[in-house]
């Protein structure tokens, strides 16, 4: 990205603009919610110490919620919230193959009004209409002793909007690279504090319970509260004409999908072909992760298509002429994590003619593969530094061994070659049988590369020279190490399949670096590395040079062999 790119990505008027996206809105309005949420919870733990700390907690609590900004905060998350999520399900095409997540956390959102209806009313409302004062033991005398059903109703409004905000939470927070290390402690953190807050409550309500046997008491309450037959009568219509309205959204809601079904049959459709031979159609207006969803196409989408992760990301190999622009949502996220041309969000992008897409994720892509990752991953043609290393005489070694002392001595071996390649700045690419193969310089210079590659192969000899000596009793004679070094230009990138996918390198310089490894068994020396390397790294030290023919290669490469790698020179 070029500076002047930079300073518009971070000018006031983006930011608004971004900001004002109706993803972003949903989502700070959420997060309003949510620690509306999180207080009331406090507050309600405290009735585990007594109903007067329970009081004198929300005396604090309504401080701040029912100050004039808390009030203008609050009511505005609350119906940005609630317009944002009915705009989304009334828009959405199609809900097949969403998945079973999205679904609970929908069900769960349009289970909220109902349920808190009557409390939000019977305290905020009354208390602004009537000056009632709604205080703990206002609300528990009501729904604990008054009507011990609505206790029942408020405490599963208050776990569904809880469990309903988290999985929110989770959708958004899975995307950050912190959030898998602090996923245990945030998951028992979501189940101790609704836990803490229904049992403060419960102590509460028998407290309050207790204090209403007294006849003097009850009296003396009710009169403090301000509340009456008539504000009960207005509470309850006010209630009603309420639960109509949400059930006339619900038959909007209904409604929309009986539109949604009709308009798909009439309107046009594109067709979309994908690697394996796979042809679906949709209808226009729909994003190419619907139309993916509905042919019943195994599709990456860890946030669910609200076009944050970039896990839904497609190259597209034909019809991209025909394609609207990306929005400046689906630009930032490309950015992030540094998509090649040609790309773009399956969730964001609606097809108007045909296309042939290829998927980049596998199906079952996982949130990490969402994070901002370096643009080699994506395939780049670069130079660097190639390390093929092998123990020699393994296989004679292993034949009298039991299976256990030979994975025991190989682990070893793994480990202190691992260390000496990554504390040297290497990439450990695979380990082949007793073999290692690293790389250097995906993100440094040639000549970088080529100095830590040398360091790293002194380090190998070192670190084997430590394991010769731990190991002594298990080992009969010494183990030996072959090590073969390149530069040269490669193809870098994520390759394989599943689980199996991994950061690696194909080229000529691959197979040269192999080569070389192999002839340090030839010239019975520890260290054999090319001229290129050796120029590279301005190596000026002490090597026997050759001049080698080597398989695949039409001229022949000069090489510095080096019989003992402990003794190169630290660079």
């Amino acid at each position: 990205m070029t500076t002047s790119e930079q300073a518009e990505d971070q000018s006031p008027t983006r930011r608004m603009k971004q900001f004002l996206r109706p993803e972003s809105l949903r989502l700070f309005s959420g997060l309003v919610l949510m620690l509306f949420l999180t207080l009331h919870l406090l507050n309600h733990s405290l009735g585990l110490l007594s109903l007067e700390a329970m009081e004198a907690g929300r005396t604090a609590f309504v401080a701040l919620w029912r100050s004039v900004p808390g009030t203008v905060m609050l009511f505005a998350a609350a119906t940005t919230h609630l317009c944002l999520a009915l705009y989304k399900l009334l828009s959405k095409r199609s809900f097949r193959r969403t998945p079973a997540k999205e679904i609970l956390q929908i069900g769960l959102g349009l289970a909220i009004p109902p349920l808190i209806i009557l409390h939000v009313i019977g305290t905020r409302f009354v208390h602004e209409a009537f000056g009632v004062t709604d205080s703990y033991t206002y609300v528990l005398y009501n729904i604990w002793v008054g009507a011990p059903l609505y206790s029942l109703i408020q405490s599963l409004g208050l776990v569904v909007a809880w469990f309903h905000g988290c999985l929110g939470l989770h959708f958004w927070l899975r995307l950050k690279p912190w959030y898998e290390r602090a996923y245990p402690s945030l998951y028992s953190l979501s189940l101790i504090l609704p836990l803490l807050a229904l049992t403060g409550f419960l102590q509460a309500a028998r407290e309050v319970e207790a204090l209403s046997t007294n006849a003097d008491w009850r009296t003396a309450f009710l009169a403090s509260t301000g509340a009456n037959a008539e504000t009960v009568q207005w509470v309850f219509a006010l209630r009603d004409g309420g639960m109509t309205i949400l059930i006339l959204i619900l038959l909007g809601l209904l409604a929309s999908r009986v539109f949604w079904i009709i308009h798909f049959r009439r309107q046009r459709m594109v067709s979309i072909h994908y690697p394996n031979g796979q042809r679906i159609s949709g209808p226009v207006g729909s994003t190419l992760l619907e139309i993916s969803r509905l042919g019943g196409i195994p599709h990456a989408s860890v946030c669910g298509g609200r076009g944050r992760c970039s896990t839904c990301r497609v190259h597209i190999s034909e019809g991209a002429d025909s394609l609207p622009p990306p929005s400046d949502q689906e630009l930032a996220v490309l950015k992030r994590v540094g998509a090649a041309e040609g790309t773009r969000l399956a969730c964001q992008l609606q097809p108007v003619a045909n296309l042939a897409v290829a998927p980049l994720l596998p199906a079952k892509a996982t949130p990490r593969q969402g994070f901002p990752r370096p643009g080699y991953l994506q395939g780049q043609e670069r130079i660097i530094a190639i390390l093929f290393a092998d123990l020699r005489a393994f296989t004679q070694f292993s034949e009298d061994k039991l299976p256990y002392d030979v994975v025991f001595v190989i682990n070893q071996y793994f480990r202190h070659m691992g260390d000496a390649i990554e504390k040297n700045g290497g990439h450990l690419d695979k380990f082949i049988g007793d073999g290692v193969m690293a790389l250097f310089g995906l993100e440094d210079t040639p000549e970088s590369a080529c100095r830590k590659a040398l360091n790293a192969a002194r380090s190998m000899a070192d670190e084997l020279d430590i394991m010769n000596r731990s190991l002594k009793s298990h080992l009969a004679f010494p183990l030996r190490i072959g090590i073969g070094i390149h530069v040269g230009s490669v193809i870098v990138g994520e390759m394989g399949y599943g689980k199996a996918t991994s950061i690696t390198a194909i080229g000529d310089a691959v197979n040269t670096a192999s080569r070389l490894e192999a002839l340090s068994k030839d010239f019975d020396r520890e260290l054999v590395f090319s001229d290129q390397v050796a120029r590279r790294a301005g190596f000026t030290g002490p090597s026997e040079q050759r001049k080698v023919e080597i398989r695949g290669r039409k001229d022949p490469l000069t090489v510095h062999i080096i019989k003992d790698a402990r003794t190169l020179p630290d660079r």
